[in-house]
């Protein structure tokens, strides 16, 4: 059992977040009159352990008081460096959920520019508001269920099966996912054939069952890209929003998008999503689809409303 040290809200973006001791949570937005609520991320959580250990470090340097890195609330006694997606936390009255562990520090943070550091891209998470109400500094804190978000990666690739090429784009995709607390059961590799990319993907839906399959490479016009072809034979369902939503915000970056054709199904409570072969466009794929898949998969998981 932890608890609340510290509840933060800045009125304006682009200012700094100052302890005002109690506010009201809101289902499905974050603290009331905070300027960053009705986000994706709801709600910003630090460990006052990770704050107390960064004034010990950067004692002289600058002045660190509850609300500087961004958070709204600061906990006192439960380990959030452990904490999954999908995590559950109860904080006073609220019931928040885990959707994003960690995030990038935007260009002009004032600690880093102070300090020359900034723990909230590598310590702090952030959660969405499951439940309303008041949290207050002294209020209880505590993870209530531990879940984490399970993914299997698969690359389609000759030249990385056969050992020509390295699989960075796989490498990616596993990085990205575990910074942000999911795990990663199963990484393969596979050539370009298409009964062979169906065979792997029954056989990781089937039995090692994790909540998302994501695959790079075998998406464009070559005569060997058949990976959508086996990734619609393994479907059970359609999920045509999730490849509709990467290309239209990949469209914006180049206009050779229009070649992929990456596809994403669902067989049984797995979600299916092809990915290109690029590390980069993987990493702005993922960018485009979390968190907003992870709602897919609670609904999958029957533990979310519609």
């Amino acid at each position: 059992m932890g608890k609340i040290r510290a509840v933060c809200i800045s009125e304006k973006k682009g200012t700094v977040k100052r302890d005002i001791g109690r506010c009201l949570v809101i289902k499905g937005y974050g603290l009331a009159n905070d300027a960053h609520a009705g986000s994706e991320r709801q709600v910003s959580l630090l460990a006052a352990e990770s704050i107390d250990d960064f004034r010990r470090r950067t004692e002289g340097r600058a002045d660190i008081p509850y609300g500087v890195f961004g958070e709204n609330l600061v906990t006192d006694g439960i380990s959030l460096k452990e904490c999954t997606i999908g995590t559950r936390i109860r904080c006073g009255e609220a019931l928040l959920e885990v959707m994003q562990i960690g995030k990038t520090c935007h260009t002009n943070c004032e600690i880093r520019n102070i300090a020359g550091d900034c723990i909230m891209p590598r310590e702090g998470i952030f959660a969405k508001v499951l439940e309303g109400g008041y949290v207050s500094a002294g209020d209880d804190a505590r993870i209530v269920t531990e879940k984490p978000l399970s993914v299997c990666v698969l690359t389609a690739s000759d030249r990385a099966y056969y050992g020509g090429y390295e699989d960075i784009s796989g490498s990616r995709i596993r990085h990205i996912c575990e910074e942000r607390g999911i795990s990663v059961t199963e990484s393969v590799i596979v050539p370009d054939d298409e009964d062979t990319v169906y065979e792997q993907l029954v056989r990781l839906t089937d039995e090692v069952c994790p909540d998302m399959i994501l695959t790079t490479g075998g998406t464009g016009f070559s005569m060997r890209d058949r990976v959508p072809e086996a990734t619609l034979r393994a479907a059970g369902r359609m999920a045509p929003g999730i490849a509709e939503a990467i290309r239209a915000e990949s469209l914006k970056i180049t206009p050779h998008v229009m070649l992929s054709r990456g596809t994403s199904v669902i067989r049984g409570r797995t979600v299916i999503i092809n990915l290109p072969g690029s590390p980069k466009a993987v990493e702005e794929c993922l960018d485009v689809i979390f968190p907003t898949v992870f709602h897919g998969i609670k609904l999958l998981r029957g533990e979310a409303d519609k």
